[in-house]
């Protein structure tokens, strides 16, 4: 629904924006100024408040482009459009929703974890480790991890053989890419065994991750819930950044048209447009 609104607060703002740039082509030219200061800007109606020793100087007006594509409604406030307006509202728009999108994904986030953390991998460890997104993943993909060996933690490893479980699955791919035959293991000092076996090493999930969800299909489908919601989140944070992005730029290009229209009509006359410093 945010996504919805943003792109429909954006395509009514195009339009707003559309319909003024036609009427621009009978509007009168004027000619910037050539003097470039970088200083704090005034309107240029303002004036220097009686003080002696001041003077008046003209920002060109080819900056608008630059500030348009910088914040979004800049370049057309220095062009006394109107329009500005309607892009400065978009961006303050999509940028608010952009953080409610990523704080819903950050509790999202939270929540998967703990509810992986308090049900799923308790009874294996009390104080598990964060994982990574990938690790999380697995967990919604896989009913349970598996050990990691069956030999326990001391002596060789020995790859999970139950392939329902994550690792177990990890051991057959591995299997099946170094072995002539997955169902016939060669020599475990042979390249195909060692190289099988590294594999599974790089893949397997190891001790202090392992999970089980056996006993608890609603918590399992919860956290599939969950997991869900925060990809979502994830993929509203993206689109709000593309609009935002696509904001900056059509506000830089309607500034730069502006600008070409005007220069390209009548050469006569000095409107006001732009803005003013006041310096000593």
């Amino acid at each position: 629904m945010g996504v919805l609104m943003s792109r429909g607060l954006l395509t009514a703002a195009a339009l707003l924006i559309a319909a003024p740039l036609a009427a621009q082509r009978t509007a009168p030219a004027f000619r910037p100024s050539a003097v470039n200061v970088s200083l704090p800007m005034t309107p240029l109606n303002s004036d220097s408040g009686g003080r002696s020793g001041l003077r008046v100087i003209r920002i060109p007006l080819w900056t608008a482009p630059v500030a348009s594509a910088i914040v979004p409604g800049v370049g057309q406030a220095e062009l006394k459009q109107q329009r500005f307006v309607a892009y400065l509202a978009v961006e303050g728009f999509v940028w608010l929703q952009y953080f409610k999108d990523r704080r819903d994904w950050r509790q999202q986030r939270a929540s998967y974890r703990a509810l992986a953390a308090q049900v799923a991998r308790l009874p294996f460890t009390p104080n598990p480790p964060v994982g990574g997104w990938d690790y999380y993943e697995r967990m919604e993909h896989y009913l349970e991890s598996g050990v990691y060996s069956q030999s326990g933690a001391t002596g060789p490893v020995v790859p999970e053989s139950d392939e329902s479980t994550y690792n177990g699955a990890m051991w057959l791919l591995a299997r099946r890419n170094f072995w002539p035959d997955p169902g016939i293991a060669p020599p475990t000092n042979s390249a195909e065994y060692q190289n099988a076996l590294n594999f599974y090493e790089g893949r397997a999930v190891q001790p202090a991750y392992r999970w089980s969800w056996r006993n608890a299909q609603l918590e399992q489908d919860l956290y599939r819930t969950t997991i869900n919601k925060a990809n979502d989140a994830v993929r509203r944070t993206t689109s709000d950044l593309g609009i935002v992005l696509a904001n900056h730029v059509l506000s830089s290009v309607d500034a730069f048209a502006s600008l070409q229209l005007h220069l390209s009509g009548s050469a006569s006359g000095d409107y006001q447009l732009g803005w003013t410093v006041v310096v000593p």
